[in-house]
C-alpha cells in the first residue's frame, strides 16, 4: 500500500499543510454533532417513488466525516479524533446494508423493501465501504488496538460476511462481465474489493485470483484506441480504477487509456459530455491518482494535464473524492509540488471504436471553435440517444451543447428511461424525421462512416425506427481557414409522409435572428426571459465547500417549457446569434425556440436556468433534400 501509516511519524508531519487545515476545520465543526443517519423511510423511497438521492446523500456524508476522521487521527494521533474515527466505523458496521437502494436486490430475491441482513448484496456501495474501512485499518490499526481493542476484528467480520463470503461464493453479479456486457461497476468494485482483501482478509490469495480475472474482463473490451462509451464522467468510476488495479497487481498501464481525460478536453472546465455526465465537472476530481499514474507509464501529455489543474497553495485533495483518494494525495509530494501548466487539448480526436471525433483549429490553443461529433450506436453504457449529435463550444466553452443528465432516480435505469427528457435525441443536436425519434437499442446505429483530420460523415437512417428513410447523411466538418463550422445533412427518403422533419439544436444561449441591415426594427428575442450566463464567459466554479441541495427530478409537464416563433428575416439567409456564435441557413424554413426551466441541480449548475432548443422545419425540402447549417464566431 502506497500510503505510510500513522506509525510513521516522519512522513505524516509532512503532508500537506493547507490540505489538513481546510479538513480540520470542517471536521472540527462536525464534532459533538450527531452522524449523518441513511434512514429506512429513505431507503424504501427507491421502491416508492424512486428517489434514490436522498439515501445516498447521508451515506456519502458518513464517508466523508470518517474521512476527515481518519486523516486527522494520524496526522495528530490525538484520541478526540481517534474516537471520532471509532463512532464513524461501527456506524458503519452496524449499518443494515453497505448497497445502495437502487442496487439492492432485497426486493427481486424476497420482496421486501428494506435490507435482507441475511443477504448481502455486493454493489458499489458495499465496496465503497469495505474499501474505506481497510483503508482505516491501514493507517490507523496499530493505533486503534491500543484504544479499541477488538475494533479491528469487528472490521474484519463485517468485511468478510458482506463482501468477500458472497463476492467467492455468488458468481452471478451482473458487474463480474460473464455475459460478456462490461461497464464501470466490474472496476468499481473489484479495485475496492482488491484494497480490502489485502488488508483485511486473513487469506487473500484466492480473492486478488477472483479480482484479477474478473478485471481482465473489463481489459478485454477496452478497445485499442482507450475510448470508453459511458463518457468522461465515468472514466473516474472505471476506467481509473481499472488503473490503480493494474498498478496494485503489477501489471503494465495502458497509455491510450490514460489518455482519454485531456483527449475529450475542451478547455477550462469543460470536458465532451456524451453519455450520462455534465459537461462542466466538479473540479474535485482525483487527478493526483491519473498525475502519479501516468508519470509511472511514461504519458507525459496525461501527466501533463493531470497537473494542469493542480492549484499550489491550496488544498491538494477534498473528501468527496474518498478516502482512499485524500490519504494518496496528501502523502503524495509529487502532487504536492506539481506546478500547472497548459493542457496538451490536441488538434484533432478520433477514436473509431465510440466513432466520436474532437476537433479544433491549433492543438494546445482552445480559443475559436471546436468541433466535436459523435456517431456510434443507441445501447451505449450510459446510453443517450444521440447517433449523429455534435457539440460546437467557443473558446474551449460549448454553446451548441448536451444538455447531460439530471439527478439519478429509479427511473434512469429502468423501463422508461427514454421517457426522460435528457436522454432523448430531440434533446440533442440530431433530426426528428417525419415526427419519429432515434431509438434504443443496438440496432440503431449510424452507418457509413468517414472521418478526417477536421471532418465526420455519417449515415444516420438506421437510428431511427422506419423503413421509408433510405439514407441521411450527416457531415460535420470544421473548416480552419475560415473558422466555421458547417453541418451537411443531404437525405432521401420515401414520398407520402406528412409528419414534420425538424433540425434540432440546443443552446443555454437566447437565441436572437440578427436583423436585416435594411432600416427595419431590430428582431426582438426568443423569449423575454432573461438570458442565462453564457458558456463562453463560464461562472466561477463553487468552491469546495459548496455543499447543492439536490431537488429530484420532475417528470416533463407543459409548464417545463414553452415555444415561441421567431421572426423571420427578409434575407436569403437565416442568420440567428447564440451566445458568442452566429448560425445561418437557407432562409424559407419555419424555426421556433422550446425553452425548457432546469430545477434540477445536476443540469442548472452547468447551464443555467433554463435550455434553449432551435427547431428549424426542413419538411418543405421534400424526401431527398439538402440543408446546410453554417456555424461561426460572431464578430
Amino acid at each position: 500500500m502506497r500510503v505510510p501509516t500513522a506509525g510513521d511519524r516522519r512522513a505524516w508531519e509532512s503532508v500537506d499543510q493547507p490540505t489538513l487545515r481546510a479538513l480540520e476545520e470542517r471536521a472540527r465543526a462536525d464534532l459533538g454533532t450527531p452522524w449523518p443517519t441513511p434512514r429506512a423511510s429513505d431507503f424504501g423511497r427507491y421502491f416508492r417513488d424512486g428517489d434514490r438521492d436522498t439515501y445516498e446523500q447521508a451515506i456519502w456524508a458518513r464517508h466523508e466525516r470518517l474521512t476527515r476522521a481518519v486523516v486527522l487521527a494520524a496526522a495528530t494521533l490525538d484520541p478526540m479524533w481517534l474516537d471520532e474515527v471509532a463512532d464513524g466505523v461501527i456506524l458503519f458496521c452496524e449499518q443494515s446494508t453497505w448497497c445502495w437502494p437502487a442496487h439492492d436486490e432485497t426486493f427481486q430475491r424476497h420482496g421486501a423493501v428494506l435490507p435482507t441482513v441475511t443477504d448481502p448484496t455486493v454493489d458499489l456501495g458495499a465496496g465503497e465501504v469495505a474499501a474505506d474501512l481497510a483503508w482505516t485499518v491501514h493507517v490507523l490499526g496499530a493505533v486503534l488496538d491500543e484504544r479499541y481493542p477488538g475494533l479491528r476484528d469487528r472490521i474484519r467480520y463485517e468485511v468478510d460476511r458482506r463482501v468477500f463470503v458472497p463476492f467467492t461464493e455468488r458468481r452471478d453479479w451482473h458487474w463480474l462481465g460473464l455475459t460478456g456486457r462490461v461497464h464501470n461497476w466490474n472496476p468499481w468494485i473489484h479495485s475496492n474489493i482488491l484494497i480490502a482483501a489485502r488488508v483485511l482478509a486473513d487469506d487473500p490469495a484466492p480473492l486478488i485470483d477472483l479480482v484479477g480475472s474478473g478485471l481482465s474482463r473489463y481489459g478485454d473490451a477496452v478497445p485499442a484506441d482507450g475510448a470508453i462509451d459511458e463518457g468522461y464522467h465515468y472514466w473516474w468510476y472505471g476506467a481509473l480504477r481499472y488503473l490503480e488495479a493494474m498498478e496494485l497487481l503489477g501489471q503494465p498501464l495502458d497509455a491510450e487509456l490514460l489518455a482519454f481525460p485531456h483527449r475529450v478536453h475542451l478547455g477550462g472546465p469543460w470536458y465532451l459530455n456524451h453519455a450520462d455526465g455534465p459537461a462542466r465537472p466538479s473540479y474535485q476530481q482525483p487527478w493526483h491518482v491519473l498525475h502519479r499514474l501516468a508519470r509511472s507509464a511514461g504519458a507525459g501529455e496525461a501527466a501533463a494535464h493531470a497537473a494542469a489543474q493542480r492549484r499550489p497553495g491550496l488544498p491538494a485533495t477534498h473528501e468527496t473524492q474518498g478516502l482512499g483518494y485524500v490519504l494518496g494525495a496528501l502523502t503524495d509530494p509529487d502532487w504536492i509540488t506539481a506546478v500547472p501548466g497548459p493542457s496538451p487539448l490536441p488538434r484533432t480526436v478520433w477514436f473509431p471504436s465510440t466513432q466520436v471525433l474532437v476537433t479544433r483549429r491549433s492543438a494546445g490553443d482552445a480559443s475559436g471553435l471546436t468541433l466535436v461529433a459523435k456517431g456510434g450506436h443507441n445501447d451505449e453504457n450510459h446510453n443517450h440517444n444521440d447517433v449523429g449529435s455534435f457539440i460546437v463550444a467557443l473558446d474551449g466553452a460549448p454553446v451548441l451543447v448536451d444538455p447531460g443528465r439530471p439527478t439519478y432516480t429509479a427511473q434512469t435505469f429502468g423501463p422508461h428511461r427514454y421517457d426522460i427528457w435528457t436522454m432523448q435525441s430531440s434533446w440533442h443536436n440530431t433530426p426528428t424525421i417525419r415526427g419519429t425519434p432515434q431509438s434504443p437499442g443496438r440496432p440503431f446505429a449510424a452507418g457509413l462512416v468517414a472521418s478526417d483530420d477536421t471532418s465526420l460523415t455519417l449515415d444516420i437512417a438506421a437510428a431511427y425506427p422506419r423503413d421509408d428513410i433510405h439514407s441521411w447523411i450527416r457531415t460535420a466538418r470544421l473548416d480552419r481557414s475560415t473558422g466555421t463550422v458547417t453541418i451537411r445533412d443531404t437525405w432521401n427518403m420515401a414520398p407520402g409522409a406528412t409528419a414534420p422533419t425538424v433540425i434540432h439544436l440546443v443552446t443555454p444561449a437566447v437565441p436572437t435572428v440578427v436583423p436585416s441591415p435594411s432600416p427595419a426594427p431590430e428582431a426582438p428575442p426568443a423569449t423575454s426571459a432573461a438570458a442565462p450566463t453564457s458558456p463562453a464567459t463560464p461562472d466561477i466554479p463553487p468552491s469546495p465547500d459548496a455543499t447543492l441541495a439536490v431537488a429530484p427530478i420532475r417528470p416533463a409537464t407543459p409548464t417545463d417549457q414553452s415555444t415561441r416563433s421567431l421572426p423571420e428575416s427578409d434575407l436569403s439567409v437565416i442568420e440567428v446569434s447564440v451566445g458568442g456564435l452566429v448560425l445561418s441557413w437557407p432562409a424559407g424554413l419555419p424555426f421556433t425556440t422550446v425553452v425548457r426551466e432546469l430545477d434540477d441541480p445536476m443540469l442548472s449548475d452547468v447551464w443555467g436556468p433554463r435550455l434553449t432548443r432551435l427547431d428549424i422545419d426542413v419538411s418543405s425540402l421534400g424526401p431527398a433534400g439538402t440543408f446546410e447549417l453554417i456555424v461561426k464566431e460572431r464578430r
